[in-house]
């Protein structure tokens, strides 16, 4: 069942689908890990219900344009409603296509891409057919997607994603040697005194070596 919700932030609205994937705090906190520089071209990369590009938009100025990449035809549609009612049209493009078919226009396109992709290895276990794949990497590898990132952005564009916490060796050997070099990194933990679950990446394009790490996140 759809349901539209508030975004708390100005008179935003999202649409959401009660028996589909549903966005979590870890997108609202990828959204907010980075802020818009002037003329931002940004894309979403696996953006499911477009939360993340949206609020991204509603909490910056400074972007010229948001592009929605979501494989699922079902929740990229329903993007596409949730643009439509915030009357976004003509800012905001949703694109239906898998992240490793991404069409050779938007070669050096963004200059910020933010993902939240698929966190965890594996088949299907407790996630249904329609979910695992928002969940899980059956269609798009962590690899796959990092390939992508490459070729879409432009040289000194930034790459901002979230995975998981124990994935973060991976992530950082994985965005160097593509040329993406890891700028800003931190932690999100469930509570204080706990370990944490996720890590918030921010790559370069082309940049220097050299990492900040920012202290960890509670997510309250």
């Amino acid at each position: 069942m759809k349901v539209i919700e508030p975004l708390l932030i100005g008179q935003y609205k999202i649409i959401q689908d009660t028996g589909m994937y549903r966005f979590t705090s870890d997108a609202v906190h990828l959204a907010r890990f980075v802020k818009a520089k002037k003329h931002e071209e940004v894309a979403d990369f696996c953006s499911g219900s477009g939360i993340v590009g949206l609020h991204f938009f509603a909490e910056n100025e400074g972007v010229e344009h948001v592009t929605l990449f979501e494989a699922d035809a079902d929740l990229a549609a329903m993007s596409g409603e949730t643009v439509a009612l915030n009357g976004l049209g003509e800012i905001f493009r949703v694109e239906n296509v898998r992240v490793q078919e991404i069409g050779g226009q938007y070669s050096e396109k963004f200059s910020l891409i933010l993902c939240n992709p698929p966190y965890e290895r594996g088949g299907f276990q407790k996630a249904s057919q329609k979910l695992a794949p928002c969940r899980k990497e059956l269609s798009l590898t962590l690899g796959e997607l990092l390939d992508a990132a490459k070729r879409c952005l432009k040289f000194g564009g930034r790459l901002a994603v979230v995975q998981r916490a124990d994935r973060v060796a991976e992530l950082i050997c994985a965005t160097h040697v593509r040329g993406l070099e890891p700028k800003k990194l931190q932690f999100i933990a469930g509570k204080e005194g706990t370990g944490p679950y996720a890590v918030l990446l921010l790559a370069v394009k082309g940049a220097k070596q050299g990492v900040e790490v920012l202290p960890t996140l509670i997510n309250q």
